[in-house]
């Protein structure tokens, strides 16, 4: 009989380990102390690749503004070069030219023995050797100027072909500059957008860790780490869910929509829905608000506890928010506004995710860590709710 009992004991005890749901570890101080801390850490790293990236920028622009400089000086010293080229030809012309006549004149002369008669008439043979000297250098002079003067072209056209190449790699080198510019504006961008999101993952981080602490310091008289957040808040009761809105309908649902994954429910309604009164849909301690992001607006996080379960719920596109960062809101505190109309970027505002008045609503499972944001594997579907666009509800109380 004893044995009976035993193996019953442990029949029963094996069926509820089976299915008993299994939570994980409650959140404590240290635990938020500990994202926000590495968050900091993140952040800063963040900044040190974003100021690189900068000063990456700001050299290879200095280098081009250099490179951009070069290649005009070449072009003009190819413009000279072609003018001295130019010069140089007509000089050698004209070299040529006179080379032709002096040595038509010589030939002249020669025929007729004035050459002959112009040397032989020498006063002494020295006045011979110079008259003689002095045809020849005049003939050497004509002959030295016309190579040293092609010898020049020769130069400048290499000039020529020396600043073109240098011309096209200064070129090269302005294209590959403007490259890596390009590069490190792609990285800067994904820096920025980070540091948008690291910014405001920070922030959200040091609100929940504000907030929690100043709640446990009133209710346990303790901030240390080993503190469990559940046991600082005196959150009423949730005996269930209930509806964020008094009406609405779905018009986008959970899931891969153009490409990105949507985590929540978008409810819109009948014109005009801006400013629609947005309730909490379960008690709880309002952990984090986010004031005019660019994807998403002003965005709040309660964190609930149902049925012994925590839960972050969170709304998106509000038009303004109506409770502050610590709050115990219950399931009739007016936590917001619809928004999305006025405040999208389409029609003058500054979300850029949204484009007519509605509510982004969604439950994840466990408490919201802004160091891994709302996690696709946590989401889930609002309790109440149908995972399908066009269903419409009437009443805070009605469930599907």
């Amino acid at each position: 009989m004893y044995k009976k009992i035993i193996g019953l004991s442990l029949a029963i005890l094996t069926f509820f380990s089976f299915f008993t749901p299994v939570y994980a570890a409650e959140e404590t101080l240290g635990d938020l102390r500990s994202t926000y801390n590495e968050l900091l850490k993140q952040k800063q790293e963040n900044d040190n690749l974003s100021a690189e990236a900068k000063a990456e920028i700001a050299r290879k622009e200095a280098a081009i503004i250099q490179a951009e400089a070069d290649i005009h000086k070449a072009e003009e010293d190819m413009q000279q070069a072609e003018e001295d080229i130019k010069i140089s030809n007509e000089r050698i012309e004209v070299l040529k030219k006179n080379a032709s006549e002096v040595l038509l004149y010589l030939q002249q002369m020669q025929g007729t023995n004035a050459y002959v008669e112009y040397v032989s008439g020498a006063s002494s043979m020295t006045d011979m050797i110079m008259r003689i000297a002095a045809i020849e250098q005049l003939s050497d002079q004509i002959h030295g100027t016309i190579n040293d003067l092609e010898a020049e072209i020769k130069r400048n056209e290499e000039l020529k072909v020396e600043l073109a190449e240098k011309k096209k790699t200064l070129e090269a080198q302005a294209v590959e500059y403007q490259r890596i510019i390009n590069e490190n504006y792609d990285k800067l961008e994904e820096y920025d957008k980070y540091a948008l999101d690291i910014d405001n993952q920070v922030k959200v981080a040091k609100q929940r860790l504000e907030t929690y602490e100043k709640k446990c310091q009133e209710t346990v008289g303790s901030t240390a780490d080993s503190v469990v957040l559940t046991s600082c808040s005196s959150v009423p009761l949730n005996s269930g869910w209930l509806k964020p809105l008094n009406y609405g309908i779905i018009t986008s649902t959970i899931g891969v929509r153009w490409g990105e994954y949507h985590n929540a429910l978008d409810i819109g309604g009948a014109s005009p829905f801006e400013g629609t009164p947005i309730y909490a849909a379960a008690a709880g301690v309002v952990s984090g608000m986010v004031h005019k992001y660019k994807c998403g607006g002003n965005m709040l996080y309660i964190d609930v506890f149902v049925d012994g379960k925590a839960y972050t719920t969170y709304y998106y596109h509000l038009l303004d928010f109506n409770v502050n960062l610590g709050d115990v809101v219950t399931q009739d505190t007016v936590i917001g506004w619809v928004g999305g109309y006025s405040t999208s970027k389409n029609h003058g505002g500054y979300d850029g995710c949204t484009t007519g008045a509605h509510l982004h609503f969604g439950v994840a499972n466990g408490y919201y860590n802004p160091q891994v944001g709302i996690k696709r594997a946590n989401v889930i579907t609002p309790p109440g709710f149908p995972n399908s666009s066009g269903w419409a509800f009437y009443s805070r109380t009605q469930m599907y």
